[in-house]
């Protein structure tokens, strides 16, 4: 089977599983969710959700967030993992956004990524998901899964695997395919839940596992 050929296979899948794709991290705007998602790094969505609530009633836009202090952020956000880097970043991009963007956020991968604490694959993130702009933000269960499913080799960086799928899903797929292979991989397909070879796409994709595999988890089950 070609890459095309596993690429129409998921794609065709997952629309037919997830043909509604909810953002997982509550927001109401392009700045909260630039927050949001800023704070989920090394951090799962459910806590980041538990936690902004109370961040955002004390300050939901960059000039009521400037106000605040870092202590007063990071007070606030430390259910959520490195907290005194993530809340100088929240403090220092809303400064920025104040002086350099009119208290906006931008609409550029550019600009975002020039902000405190944004990388590349949260500035997809909010282009997509705030600004319906194409993008392919790749986190840790696209990740996995492309390499699972032989989108992409084994061992390929983030970047490499970006690039693979760009080129094996038509663009205006993307910003809907990545929700849902991050839906997917959270609950069919996870690191420890399959082995390349259990879940329903990895099953069709690659066949059962070899015959040594097999061996090696009944003895791990004995």
């Amino acid at each position: 089977m070609t890459r095309s050929e596993r690429a129409s296979y998921v794609e065709q899948c997952l629309g037919g599983l997830y043909p509604e794709t909810p953002i997982p991290l509550d927001h109401s705007d392009a700045y909260t969710l630039l927050i949001a998602v800023l704070l989920s790094a090394q951090c799962t969505d459910k806590r980041v959700n538990l936690t902004t609530p109370a961040l955002f009633n004390r300050a939901s836009t960059p000039q009521s967030m400037v106000l605040l202090s870092v202590d007063d952020i990071n007070d606030i956000v430390r259910p959520c993992g490195l907290a005194p880097r993530k809340a100088q970043a929240i403090w220092k991009l809303s400064e920025i956004l104040m002086t350099d963007h009119d208290g906006k956020v931008p609409a550029s991968f550019e600009a975002l990524e020039a902000l405190p604490g944004v990388g590349h694959k949260t500035a997809s993130v909010v282009m997509a998901q705030a600004f319906g702009v194409p993008a392919f933000p790749v986190d840790t269960h696209i990740h996995r899964l492309a390499q699972r499913w032989k989108l992409t080799p084994q061992g390929a960086t983030v970047v490499r695997v970006e690039q693979d799928l760009k080129r094996l899903f038509p663009m205006e797929s993307w910003n809907k395919l990545h929700l849902q292979i991050i839906f997917y991989g959270r609950e069919h397909c996870s690191a420890r839940g399959c082995d390349g070879h259990t879940c329903e796409i990895c099953a069709h994709l690659n066949g059962p596992a070899p015959a040594a595999k097999r061996k090696r988890v009944a003895k791990r089950v004995k």
